[in-house]
């Protein structure tokens, strides 16, 4: 599960990073508490030189509203699903952050965030699906008598959207939630974009390196409202978390 998403290193860094130029409408601005529904910059294996921004859920092509869709897709199972066959086939991005957030229950009490990052890589990438969500309305011209006239104006209305592919949780991440994002290697970036659904498909796997980080903070990022960098600061008491699931 990834319910949560942040993106707050500077423009040029993350062009730098990536190798790849900022194309979203809107430019770059940098956010600290992205909630399904909102944009991700995206870099996809269609223009592997830009950083576009997606919509946050796969919209299901079936239906005839655009709707938050579907955040996550579970890895082992998403080419058996009919929603992201064509995705999963074809379609493979990467999710740009510099960190996630989930959240655990402790002995079933209040949940408590925790920021899940990489230290030493201040932005990193997930891999993702995206789709292109269309909606085709018509509207008659009037002829010269009055009549509707056959031809018709179609206007499209499109989204493009993205999902985070998600696996079984590492060592560090096990502790805190049952599922965690598919994080990739940085060496691995570029295949990921590149290769086939099969070789794509062992890539999936929980992330292998020891340089993710884990930390508790406070409960204002369960309010998309608070975007500042209040919001990752490690929550002010003793027992912070990193103890028991930071990386060595």
């Amino acid at each position: 599960m990834c319910g949560r998403n942040s993106l707050f290193v500077d423009r040029g860094d993350l062009e730098a990073r990536f190798d790849a130029e900022i194309v979203a409408d809107g430019g770059y601005t940098p956010r600290y508490n992205v909630p399904p529904g909102a944009g991700l910059e995206v870099v996809t294996n269609e223009a592997t030189d830009e950083i576009d921004r997606y919509h946050w859920g796969v919209i299901p092509f079936w239906v005839d509203e655009p709707e938050t869709g579907i955040i996550n897709a579970r890895s082992e199972s998403a080419d058996e699903k009919r929603v992201f066959q064509r995705a999963w086939e074809s379609r493979p991005c990467l999710v740009l952050s510099s960190g996630f957030y989930e959240w655990r229950a402790p002995d079933g009490g209040p949940k408590q965030p925790y920021r899940i990052h990489r230290p030493d890589d201040p932005a990193f990438a997930m891999a993702g699906l995206w789709e292109l969500w269309e909606r085709t309305g018509t509207e008659a011209n009037e002829g010269e008598d009055g009549e509707d006239d056959p031809t018709e104006d179609s206007e499209r209305e499109s989204i493009p959207c993205v999902t985070i592919l998600t696996t079984e949780p590492n060592d560090l991440v096990e502790p805190i939630h049952d599922r965690m994002p598919v994080v990739l290697p940085r060496d691995a970036e570029s295949e990921w974009l590149t290769a086939g659904p099969d070789a794509r498909k062992e890539l999936c796997q929980p992330y292998p390196d020891d340089d993710l980080a884990a930390y508790e903070i406070s409960t204002r990022v369960n309010n998309s409202a608070n975007d500042d960098h209040e919001v990752i600061e490690p929550l002010d008491h003793e027992q912070s978390g990193l103890g028991e699931f930071g990386a060595g």
